[in-house]
C-alpha cells in the first residue's frame, strides 16, 4: 500500500474566515477533503452557502473604510509583514500543499517561495506607481486618480493553489480593495494557513475573509452577489463561459485566466538539448498540471524523429512517486476525480497516436493518483489530445515541414495562453512570436516569468490581464478630473447678441 507522511499539525476541520474569525457555515454542513495519495478524507471543510457569502460579503463591505483609508505606504508596510509571516510557515506551508494538492515537496517549496514574493512586489508597485497627469497648454490640466473599486471576488484554483490565491490577494489588497476569496474545495488545506498570517500580519478584521466550499454554490454566490462589483477568476474554459454569462446582467468587471493547450515549436536550428530540457520540465513539473504546460510539441521533420525519441526516453526516466520524497518529480494528481478524467484522455491518444512513453500507473505504486509520464508521436492536428486541455502528465507530439505550418499548427486550437519557440533564427522566433496567437510567448526560454508583465491569454484562454501595474488598475476604478487654468472661453449658445 502506498501511504505518504501526514504533516504536522493537520486540522481536522477547516472553517470559513470571516469579519476576522474562524467560523462554521451557517447551515453546520461539510465536505470530506482527500489527500491524493490514499484517496481517504483527512478533513471536514466548512461547505459554504448563500447565506456564508453574504455573511462575508458584508464583513467585506464593512472593512472597506478602513483599509482603503489606509495610504499606500502603510498598506505595503501590511503586505510586507504578510510576505514575512509566509516566509516564518515556509516549511508548514510547503507540507500542507504538497499533502493536499499531490505536488513534489521540491516544486511546492518553490510556490510557497513565489507567495511571499507576490506580496513583497505588490508593496513595491504601490508605493512606487505613480499617477498620470495631461496638461493642455496653459488653460486646463487634467489628472488620473485611482481608486479601490469595493469588494472584490477572488474565485482560485486546485492546482498551486496557495501561490495563486496570492497572485489575486497581494493586488488586490496592495489597490485598497477588500475581498472574499473562495478557494478550490479540492485543496483547500493551505488556505486555512492565510488566518493566522493576515491576523500575525495586522490586517483589519473583514478586509479578507474565506468561504469554503462547492463552486456551484459558494462560487456561484459570490459571482450572483449584487455587492461585489469585480470577478478575478482562474480556472476552466468552462466554468469561466459560465461566470461571464452569470455577471452580465450586473455588468461586472471580470479578468479570467482560462484553460490552455500551449505549443512548443522547435526548429532542427535550434539548441535541441536545451529545448528537450525546458519541455521536459514544463510538461511534466507540478504534475502536468499547469496551465501553459507546453503541453503540444511541434518539431521540424529534420530532427523529429530523433527528438522525440530522446523526449520519449527523458519520459521514461522521470520519477514518479510520494510527494513527500524530495527525489520525486512527479507525484500524485490532485484527486480521483480528475485522475479518471486524466486517464480517459490516456485511452484516447492510444487511438490518436503512437505511445511512445508512459500511459499507465507505473508498477511500484499500487493507489494513489499516479500516472507516469506520457508522450504520444505523430498526432494529428484533429485529435482531441491536440486539441483539449489535459491537464496532466501528457504530451502530443506532431512534425512540421515550413514555418507557415509551425504557425498553423501553433494556432490550431481553441486556446492561446502561452507558447514557446525554439530556433537559433532569433528573426524567426521574433516573426513566430507575433504570429502565434497567445497572450505570452517565451523564445529559447522556458516558463520564467517577470511579475511586473502582464499575464492572461487571448480567445479561449481568458479575458483581460494581471500582473504589475494592470492588476493595480483591474482592481481600481480610474477617475480623470479635468481643471481650468485660467478663464473658460465656451461658446455662448442662446445667449443674447
Amino acid at each position: 500500500m502506498t501511504t505518504s507522511p501526514r504533516p504536522e499539525a493537520l486540522p481536522e476541520t477547516i472553517h470559513h474566515w470571516i469579519g476576522g474569525e474562524r467560523v462554521p457555515s451557517a447551515d453546520g454542513r461539510t465536505f470530506d477533503v482527500l489527500d491524493p495519495v490514499s484517496n481517504q478524507p483527512y478533513a471536514q471543510a466548512a461547505r459554504g452557502s448563500a447565506d456564508d457569502i453574504a455573511r462575508a460579503v458584508t464583513a467585506a463591505k464593512n472593512a472597506f473604510g478602513v483599509w482603503s483609508a489606509y495610504d499606500n505606504r502603510r498598506r505595503a508596510q501590511v503586505l510586507n509583514k504578510i510576505a514575512d509571516a509566509i516566509e516564518a510557515r515556509h516549511d508548514r506551508l510547503a507540507r500542507f500543499e504538497s499533502f493536499d494538492s499531490g505536488l513534489p515537496i521540491t516544486q511546492a517549496r518553490g510556490q510557497a517561495r513565489r507567495a511571499a514574493e507576490n506580496f513583497r512586489y505588490f508593496a513595491d508597485v504601490i508605493v512606487g506607481l505613480g499617477e498620470e497627469a495631461f496638461r493642455q497648454g496653459t488653460e486646463q490640466i487634467s489628472y488620473v486618480v485611482r481608486t479601490p473599486v469595493g469588494v472584490a471576488g477572488l474565485i482560485t484554483p486546485w492546482n498551486t493553489p496557495f501561490m495563486l490565491e496570492s497572485w489575486k490577494l497581494a493586488p488586490a489588497l496592495a489597490s485598497g480593495c477588500t475581498l472574499v476569496l473562495k478557494p478550490a474545495e479540492w485543496t483547500p488545506l493551505s488556505a486555512s494557513l492565510w488566518p493566522e498570517i493576515f491576523a500575525e500580519a495586522g490586517l483589519p478584521a473583514g478586509a479578507a475573509n474565506i468561504v469554503h466550499g462547492i463552486g456551484e454554490e459558494a462560487g456561484q454566490a459570490l459571482v450572483d452577489h449584487p455587492d461585489v462589483p469585480l470577478l478575478s477568476f482562474t480556472g476552466s474554459t468552462d466554468t469561466g463561459r459560465h461566470i461571464l454569462r452569470s455577471s452580465a446582467p450586473d455588468l461586472k468587471t471580470v479578468s479570467m485566466e482560462l484553460g490552455g493547450k500551449s505549443p512548443a515549436v522547435v526548429f532542427a536550428d535550434a539548441d535541441l538539448d536545451a529545448a528537450l530540457d525546458s519541455i521536459v520540465f514544463g510538461v511534466f513539473s507540478l504534475n502536468g498540471e499547469r496551465c501553459t504546460a507546453g503541453s503540444r510539441v511541434l518539431v521540424e521533420r529534420g530532427v523529429y524523429d530523433d527528438f522525440t525519441t530522446r523526449l520519449a526516453e527523458r519520459a521514461a526516466h522521470v520519477r514518479v512517486g510520494d510527494p513527500a520524497d524530495p527525489d520525486t518529480q512527479v507525484g500524485a494528481l490532485v484527486h480521483p476525480e480528475h485522475y479518471d478524467r486524466v486517464m480517459n484522455y490516456v485511452k484516447i491518444g492510444r487511438e490518436e497516436g503512437r505511445l511512445l512513453a508512459g500511459g499507465a500507473r507505473p508498477d511500484h505504486l499500487d493507489r494513489g493518483n499516479y500516472l507516469q509520464p506520457t508522450v504520444f508521436a505523430d498526432v494529428s492536428r484533429d485529435a482531441r489530445i491536440f486539441q483539449e486541455e489535459i491537464f496532466g502528465p501528457v504530451v502530443a507530439v506532431a512534425p512540421f515541414d515550413t514555418e507557415d505550418e509551425a504557425v498553423e499548427l501553433a494556432n490550431a486550437t481553441p486556446f492561446g495562453l502561452a507558447a514557446y519557440i525554439w530556433t537559433s533564427d532569433l528573426k524567426r522566433g521574433h516573426r513566430l512570436a507575433h504570429a502565434v496567437e497567445s497572450g505570452m510567448v517565451w523564445i529559447n526560454s522556458h516558463n520564467v516569468r517577470d511579475l511586473r508583465t502582464p499575464f492572461g491569454g487571448v480567445k479561449a484562454s481568458g479575458v483581460g490581464r494581471e500582473g504589475g501595474a494592470h492588476s493595480i488598475d483591474f482592481y481600481s476604478d480610474s477617475k480623470i478630473v479635468h481643471v481650468a487654468l485660467g478663464d473658460v472661453h465656451v461658446p455662448r449658445f442662446g445667449a443674447a447678441r
